[in-house]
């Protein structure tokens, strides 16, 4: 009798997806852990993996002799061991574009948020001080300049609402051409720094790589407008996060958004909440259910046809095709 295709699921996916992997009449084992020794006992036998939260490593993935594909639910890959899964023939299937507009209005939410003072305000407004209108905290976005750091498919939607509000824009990304960024009326930036001094709002859209790692910390923090605000919801680690809590204690910036820490979940009694002048949320900015059900089937998809042979083109490692295994 025929072995049944089985994979393992670190939490549920959004239903849609789920349908997409009942449907394919797979098994299927949801681990409800991320943590690659929980998920090991069931991955050992396992045709493929979908990782909601959590990560893979290379020790992992060499015990697993019959694990055929990888699947992420978005575009973030930092928690795979990509070299060891192209090394090893391993595809690993993300899901582009999915939550692009998702991500894009969260971080124009946060910015939104930040300039109109809206979260200290609420705090305040529930003791019963209404005198807090008077603070002056809020400002007009209009005429101000966004500065983006990275400009992908998420950074280009910001960057396409802001200017729609009448905000000017400022774009660093070594990636990108500066006629491509020029020609959609923007201006560019070759440095970094450039960014953080000139901008009002600076909204960071690139991957956690050693490269970025803390490459925001208290010098560039420091390099900001006082009345600056810094949006992240791209990843934790990028931002050095004892840093921010200074740049925010001792108002070197306005103010902050995020929706990603380094340790997620994030702890209750983090000194982030300790703040009244930055926005938090739990890396839902592409959990909105368009995108939720955008993310969950293409990456059920991704998986599936991966583990039937075939060439899924959403992947991160194409490479992982030229691997021995996919010439059998």
């Amino acid at each position: 009798m025929e072995k049944k295709v089985k994979i393992v699921i670190s939490h549920r996916l959004h239903d849609a997806g789920m349908k997409v992997l009942e449907d394919a009449g797979v098994d299927i084992v949801i681990t409800d852990s991320g943590e690659p020794k929980d998920m090991l006992p069931e991955l050992r036998d396992a045709d493929g993996v979908i990782i909601r939260i959590g990560s893979i490593d290379r020790v992992t993935m060499e015990q697993c002799p019959n694990l055929k594909a990888i699947g992420r639910p978005g575009v973030g890959v930092d928690d795979v061991d990509v070299t060891a899964a192209t090394e090893l023939g391993i595809p690993v299937v993300i899901a582009p574009g999915a939550n692009t507009r998702s991500v894009a209005e969260h971080a124009m939410a946060m910015m939104f948020a930040c300039a109109k003072d809206l979260i200290r305000s609420d705090r305040e407004m529930r003791k019963g001080n209404f005198a807090i209108r008077s603070s002056y905290k809020a400002y007009e976005l209009r005429g101000r300049t966004l500065g983006l750091i990275g400009s992908g498919a998420i950074g280009s939607v910001f960057a396409e609402m802001a200017a729609g509000i009448g905000m000017k824009v400022l774009v660093y990304d070594p990636y990108v051409p500066a006629e491509r960024i020029e020609a959609r009326g923007y201006g560019y930036r070759t440095e970094m720094e450039d960014i953080l001094r000139e901008a009002d709002v600076v909204s960071i859209h690139t991957p956690l790589t050693e490269a970025t790692r803390n490459m925001i910390g208290e010098a560039q923090l420091r390099m900001m407008k006082s009345d600056g605000i810094l949006i992240n919801c791209a990843r934790g680690g990028i931002v050095d996060e004892e840093a921010l809590g200074r740049a925010l204690d001792e108002n070197w910036i306005h103010s902050a958004g995020t929706d990603v820490v380094v340790h997620e979940p994030i702890d209750p009694n983090d000194p982030i909440f300790a703040h009244d002048n930055i926005v938090v949320s739990p890396h839902m900015a592409g959990q909105t259910r368009e995108a939720a059900v955008g993310v969950a089937t293409l990456a059920a998809e991704g998986v599936l046809a991966v583990i039937r042979g075939e060439k899924w083109a959403k992947v991160c490692n194409p490479k992982a095709y030229e691997h021995a295994r996919w010439n059998a």
